[in-house]
């Protein structure tokens, strides 16, 4: 893995997260919260190794450091996961491209907070990119239309959508914070076992833990599927990625999403992209491979 580029990983990462809703259709009956921790905890066991490993640097953090892994397992991990499933919950009142028009302002936060925490330098070149991959991938997003009416319901999902944002964009500067300690194997194992200690403590308290015995073999393949591809191993990807990159570039390639997630659809379901769209498109790819010949301090 260490000769991928990183930028490509990070887009490779969100290639695998845009197939993850497709896995997922299978579970629309699973509490989310099994789902999250059954998926960290398998994880947690596969990665165990790189955790035994890197056990000697684990001791030696500070407390920045824990901070860090504890803001990107709960916040990262299970938080921004349920806010936005949360703000989803609304669609059959409102409008769709609230949530994920909101949900777009994931870099905005990322940006921010690198400059902030991080100290990364953000050149106008970087910061006009930036804007134009935004702009990218809300056209690939919403094309040319988008009409919602504003409601109570609408600024509940409204709140929720943007603290999943915060809550994702966040994680990336806070990880970024962590790989300066710890390899990315390393925070990958950490992530998960934290995730999935934290997860299974909800689980026992709320007595949805019995329904591991319910799950058919069906979605026990689709939770491994999920595992190994948009789960842990994209994680780790990302994560390999995020560690050679800026947090504030990092992001800017996760809008990869988006792009990948309608192509798929294209693939598997048969639904062309509009002009508008495509337009988005090449928008976005042009923004992020200038960005990706841009010179930068990881």
């Amino acid at each position: 893995m260490k000769k991928l580029p990183p930028s490509l990983a990070v887009i490779f990462a969100a290639l695998l997260w845009s197939i993850d809703g497709f896995l997922r259709q299978e579970l629309n009956t699973v509490p989310s919260i099994l789902i999250v921790s059954l998926e960290h905890s398998i994880g947690a066991i596969i990665f165990l190794p790189f955790l035994v490993k890197s056990w000697k640097s684990i001791k030696t953090l500070g407390q920045r450091e824990w901070v860090s892994i504890l803001w990107i397992a709960i916040f990262g991990g299970i938080l921004g996961t349920f806010f936005y499933t949360k703000a989803l919950g609304y669609v059959n009142y409102i409008n769709l491209s609230v949530v994920i028009l909101l949900q777009k302002l994931q870099p905005v936060f990322a940006i921010a907070l690198s400059s902030i925490i991080l100290k990364e330098k953000l050149s106008n070149k970087f910061i006009s990119l930036s804007l134009s991959a935004i702009i990218g991938a809300y056209l690939v997003t919403f094309g040319s239309t988008l009409e919602f009416e504003w409601n109570d319901k609408t600024i509940i999902a409204s709140l929720l959508a943007l603290l999943s944002a915060f809550c994702w964009g966040s994680s990336t500067v806070l990880g970024k914070h962590a790989l300066k300690s710890l390899p990315f194997e390393a925070v990958t194992s950490l992530r998960l076992t934290v995730t999935a200690f934290f997860t299974l403590i909800v689980l026992f308290a709320t007595a949805e833990f019995s329904m591991v015995l319910e799950l058919k073999s069906v979605q026990w393949q689709k939770i491994l599927m999920i595992v190994f591809s948009s789960g842990s191993i994209a994680l780790a990807i990302y994560y390999y990625g995020l560690q050679n990159l800026p947090a504030s570039h990092t992001t800017i390639y996760e809008l990869a999403w988006p792009l990948s997630a309608l192509l798929l659809d294209w693939a598997v379901r048969g639904q062309l992209l509009n002009a508008t769209q495509l337009l988005g498109a090449l928008i976005l790819l042009v923004s992020m491979i200038v960005l990706s010949n841009e010179n930068y301090d990881s």
